[in-house]
């Protein structure tokens, strides 16, 4: 009888404790990991198919599970660093115990893997864009003409831009695409808000947070970039407007410049057929610009 209630015990407790999967999500890593002996898939769709099936198991015992994306040259390095063998499967358990704190990571919800798979990796991709980013804020140190953090200063600037962009627009959902050019590599960041009928927002804090930070090196940097945002509610026509980021600001687009830049092919410059139920159109006034705080010189 002692030893039956030690069992419902530990079945009890396997319920409480949190998992974490590192999961190889495209062929090319996969192969990658097949270089270790101790690694015995050998079909990427069989292993991904595994993975789906052990992820609606513990999803069914009450389980809850995260999935962080598994990158075999992070793997590779980590084991150097670390002073471990990368044949050993406790090696890249080790790894992925290190993926559940530091790690491009989702919760598993119960969605088909051929879902989940495109969301880690956008999560991986939003991550990787916000600490580049951030990184290139930081090296941009302080003004010398009076001292203040260039990068800090941006980042307040661009928050409240930001807030003032959310304030102005139209009842809901938001799209906004913030775009720069001028920094060693090109960044792209998406926020994306909903509205509830009640009128509150909700947005992710996480890509709030990657889309600020793109924002604020656009401007401390001076561009060249742009904003656009495109809202949608029921019933109404989709409004779609944008601005240029100019000095340590933004400037808006007219009517004419927004309809360009969606209705003609970036590849070939050749004119689209604009979408239906659309307007392209100038934004709303997001006040006193020269009174935004942040840095100025």
């Amino acid at each position: 009888m002692a030893h039956t209630d030690h069992q419902t015990m530990r079945r009890v407790l396997r319920r409480e404790i949190a998992g974490t999967i590192g999961l190889l999500t495209d062929e090319h890593d996969f192969r990658a990991m097949r270089r270790y002996r101790s690694f015995t898939f050998d079909d990427h769709r069989t292993y991904l198919r595994q993975v789906e099936d052990l992820l609606k198991t513990r999803a069914a015992q009450g389980s809850h599970t995260t999935v962080a994306l598994f990158d075999p040259q992070e793997y590779a390095e980590f084991c150097t660093a670390a002073g471990l063998d990368p044949d050993v499967q406790s090696s890249r358990t080790r790894f992925t115990a290190d993926l559940a704190t530091t790690g491009p990571t989702i919760p598993y919800d119960g969605r088909p893997l051929a879902d989940l798979v495109p969301a880690l990796v956008d999560e991986a991709v939003r991550q990787a864009t916000w600490e580049y980013a951030s990184t290139l804020l930081a090296r941009l140190g302080a003004c010398a003409a009076c001292g203040e953090d260039i990068g800090r200063a941006a980042f307040v600037r661009a928050s409240h831009l930001l807030v003032r962009i959310l304030e102005t627009a139209e009842r809901g959902d938001r799209h906004l695409v913030c775009s720069i050019t001028g920094t060693p590599e090109s960044l792209v960041s998406v926020l994306r808000t909903e509205e509830e009928s009640d009128g509150t927002t909700h947005l992710d804090e996480a890509e709030a947070l990657e889309f600020t930070t793109v924002l604020a090196l656009g401007l401390a940097t001076h561009g060249p970039g742009g904003l656009v945002m495109r809202t949608s509610a029921p019933g109404a026509p989709d409004r779609i407007y944008g601005w240029r980021m100019r000095g340590e600001g933004l400037e808006p687009l007219t009517a004419g410049e927004v309809f360009d830049a969606y209705c003609t092919d970036i590849d070939s410059g050749d004119p689209i057929s604009p979408e239906s139920d659309v307007d392209y159109c100038v934004p709303p006034e997001l006040g006193d610009m020269g009174q935004t705080p942040g840095h100025h010189h």
